[in-house]
């Protein structure tokens, strides 16, 4: 153990002699060093204060001159904190005594960690409300937002802390204070269930409004399946009748797909039926569909007592009830809607019903694309789905029992539509996700496009994939570290998509389609390596003769003036079979001679020859 690991752990231990041993007669440019060092992310001071270990905190402070702000990542409920000041470690592990020491040794109350939470949002998330108090008393500011736009006063309400609210509340938080998607906390309140803190911020002028998916506190709650709230809100004489009614029908969708309590759901859709016929004769009709849906097998919302009544002899009619109500009130672009029918079809999946999942899961699907951002981590989990259950049902055509099989169709339609999504990433040039999404994106693609080879398909639907493929090619997509298509194709890395295996990687009958369709056998990644250097890496023979033949230059050299053969293990047969020399021909001898002699050549020869240069 190196000596500065060694500071950091009696830090962390609060092993004060142990610490002056350990910086006992050194230097102050080596107790500098090893005090403000950062080992697993974080400074000695900032773990010590994590701890609550005072005494270490004051010598640190005191006798190393350590700033009182050295910082940086620290662990709580596994998850790490970046940019995370002392005192906000103090403050959220519930440390007063050391939040009283950094305060006085002239910590800044409002220092944020990199998502800009504050010692006091550390310390409403958790429910220390002494030190909250201690905290405003010098000078905390109360509406200092994450980088979401949650106030200290949400994240209490959304924990369910009491105490916390009504003390931020009597000390001046807004109450109607908005987040960056709309939600306020009222809003967090309804979802964590706190009937209490509801009444609170009523009482305190809290306004039920819509955040941004159209929601409102009382269908927030009903959709979280908090029914005290849900009752609570609809007998308050400002609740419009209308608002109660869907509040009730979408409680009982909560009942069916989250509780799974059918009896409870009847219960709450008979209510409401009871509120849309009575009141003085006036009836609030529920709206037309715009059409019947194949994925709901056609099922329309029931209209009567009689039809209501009915569902109780049919558990899956019920169950496309709940989908239907969550889709009508919530709207397509609510995370819940698509959330709950691919729920619903991984149910049918459990049970072997393939057919239904798959209907299911492809209007989830559609409605994710017409509603979400390009290669949202939503999506690329239903595409990901589907090939993780098109590899299960071809791996055993017995399994199901419909006996279900999946098509070209069906496989050609999720690949479609997959590469579709990139090309709408790709167009996108604002805001464009980052490589780990099309990383993920891409490999999915290359295992359906393996998975393809296993249906059976006409000449015309061959040539329909083989178009696909160049659509994707066409949008010149880059993984991980400029990999291309083809790049992954070769890349066992590329085997290893989700949890459970799809296809296997490198892949010769994908590189062959990718090649087929136009991918070109010399592209770089931002190493410089092409597919060939990337093959030789993963020591794939076979393909690094498909790639050669395919036009591939094996004297082609990477940022590291490797070539590929350069990168294949001296002791395998394979390095033995392939002669560098047969592949070689006089224009790469040239090419090579001029890199080498430093003759100049850019701009004045053509651009292909200045490429075909560059790539030896």
């Amino acid at each position: 153990m190196d000596l500065k690991t060694a500071v950091y752990n009696a830090a962390r231990d609060g092993k004060l002699k142990l610490l002056l041993k350990l910086l006992s007669d050194r230097s102050p440019e080596d107790v500098e060093g090893l005090t403000t060092a950062k080992t697993v992310g974080g400074t000695p001071l900032l773990i010590a204060a994590r701890y609550g270990h005072l005494e270490v905190v004051e010598y640190l402070l005191e006798h190393c001159r350590v700033n009182v702000e050295a910082g940086g990542s620290v662990n709580f409920d596994g998850e790490t904190i970046e940019g995370a000041p002392p005192l906000w470690a103090a403050s959220a592990a519930g440390h007063l005594l050391v939040v009283r020491s950094l305060l006085q040794h002239g910590a800044s109350v409002n220092n944020t960690t990199l998502t800009n939470s504050t010692p006091l949002r550390a310390a409403c998330f958790d429910g220390h409300l002494e030190i909250v108090k201690y905290l405003i008393e010098h000078c905390a500011d109360l509406e200092v937002a994450n980088r979401h736009g949650h106030t200290c006063l949400m994240i209490s309400c959304y924990k369910g802390h009491h105490d916390i609210a009504q003390y931020l509340l009597e000390k001046g938080a807004d109450v109607n204070r908005k987040s960056v998607k709309g939600n306020t906390a009222l809003h967090d309140c309804a979802e964590s269930g706190s009937l209490e803190i509801l009444k609170l911020l009523l009482k305190s002028q809290a306004r039920m409004e819509r955040d941004g998916y159209g929601m409102t506190p009382l269908l927030a709650a009903a959709v979280t399946g908090h029914s005290n709230i849900v009752e609570y809100l609809i007998q308050q004489p400002h609740t419009p009748r209308e608002a109660g009614i869907e509040a009730l029908e979408l409680l009982g969708a909560t009942f069916v797909d989250k509780k799974r309590d059918l009896l409870g759901a009847l219960k709450c859709w008979k209510r409401a039926m009871e509120m849309r016929h009575t009141e003085q004769g006036s009836i609030v009709h529920k709206p037309e569909p715009r059409q019947l849906v194949l994925a709901y097998d056609y099922s329309r919302e029931v209209s009567t007592t009689e039809e209501l009544e009915n569902l109780i002899t049919d558990p899956d009619e019920m169950r496309m009830q709940a989908l239907l109500i969550r889709e009508r009130i919530l709207g397509p672009s609510h995370p819940d809607t698509s959330y709950y029918i691919r729920y619903r079809g991984a149910v049918y999946a459990d049970s072997g019903n393939f057919e239904r999942c798959i209907n299911l899961w492809k209007y989830a699907l559609d409605m994710q694309q017409n509603n979400l951002d390009p290669l949202s981590p939503m999506t690329a989990s239903s595409f990901l789905s589907f090939a993780e259950l098109f590899s299960y049902v071809l791996q055993d055509r017995s399994k199901g029992t419909f006996a279900t099989q999946v098509s070209f169709s069906d496989l050609m339609a999720v690949l479609s539509k997959s590469v579709r999504e990139v090309e709408r990433a790709m167009r996108q040039r604002e805001n464009m996700p980052d490589s780990t999404q099309f990383t993920k994106a891409l490999s999915i693609i290359l295992h359906l496009i393996f998975l393809l080879e296993k249906v059976d398909c006409g000449p015309e639907q061959e040539h329909y994939k083989r178009q696909t493929v160049y659509r994707l090619l066409k949008a010149s997509p880059r993984g991980k570290g400029g990999f291309t298509p083809l790049h992954m194709a070769v890349d066992k890395d590329t085997t290893t998509v989700g949890r459970y295996p799809v296809g296997k990687f490198p892949s010769l009958h994908v590189v062959n389609i990718l090649l087929e369709c136009g991918a070109d056998p010399d592209s770089r990644d931002f190493e410089n390596n092409t597919p060939l250097h990337i093959a030789a890496l993963n020591n794939c023979p076979v393909i690094m003769n498909t790639l050669i033949e395919a036009g591939a230059h094996i004297d082609a050299t990477n940022s590291c003036q490797k070539t590929a053969y350069d990168l294949l293990d001296e002791k395998l047969v394979t390095k033995t079979m392939l002669h560098p020399f047969s592949y070689i021909t006089l224009q790469c001898l040239a090419a090579r001679a001029v890199e080498k002699h430093k003759i100049p050549y850019k701009g004045l020869v053509p651009d292909e020859l200045e490429s075909f240069i560059e790539l030896h």
